[in-house]
């Protein structure tokens, strides 16, 4: 006895899906879905995917469960549980506001704006507790690129030792004579 029943079309789409899935979660629920309906062992397939079988349970039974959504559909994750990404779009608007400006009117003892700076100024200003690194995503977003410094260390102009006085090839032979 099988754990799951598909149709003939059903089998095809998800075979279409194990040749041409946009990621390999989708490509890896497929093929276990289709090994778990020629009523092969759950706990074999769980072990040769690396899952445990209340997770092929949870795929069968939510492919089950959105039956009239297309195939892809059906083979997404759950929803999740947890905190929700909240700084997602909602503090972009704020820094494009800010970021042009000098922070010193702001009370801050800097003239340019840093990544943990904005985080404070979200935070203190608009209630706002978002990590340093949503700061940077969101300065990602807006195109803003950080000046770092270059360090070029021993190269020196050809005209070197012009600039130090002494321009002729056998300066240091004239030099050492006056002496």
């Amino acid at each position: 006895m099988s754990l799951l029943a598909l149709c003939p079309s059903e089998r095809g789409l998800l075979q279409h899906v194990i040749r041409h899935a946009p990621s390999g979660r989708e490509c890896c629920r497929a093929q276990a879905l289709l090994w778990l309906a020629d009523g092969d062992s759950p706990q074999e397939f769980a072990d040769h995917l690396g899952v445990t079988r209340q997770t092929l349970y949870n795929w069968v039974h939510r492919f089950q469960e959105r039956g009239g959504a297309n195939v892809l559909e059906r083979l997404k994750d759950g929803p999740r549980s947890g905190r929700p990404p909240t700084a997602l779009g909602i503090i972009d608007s704020v820094i494009a506001a800010v970021i042009e400006e000098d922070p010193r009117p702001y009370g801050y003892h800097s003239t340019v704006w840093t990544a943990p700076l904005l985080q404070h100024y979200l935070r203190d200003t608009h209630g706002l507790d978002v990590s340093r690194k949503s700061v940077s995503r969101a300065i990602d977003r807006l195109g803003y690129r950080w000046k770092r410094p270059r360090y070029v260390l021993a190269s020196r102009p050809g005209t070197w030792r012009q600039a130090k006085g002494g321009s002729r090839p056998g300066w240091r032979s004239a030099a050492a004579r006056s002496c």
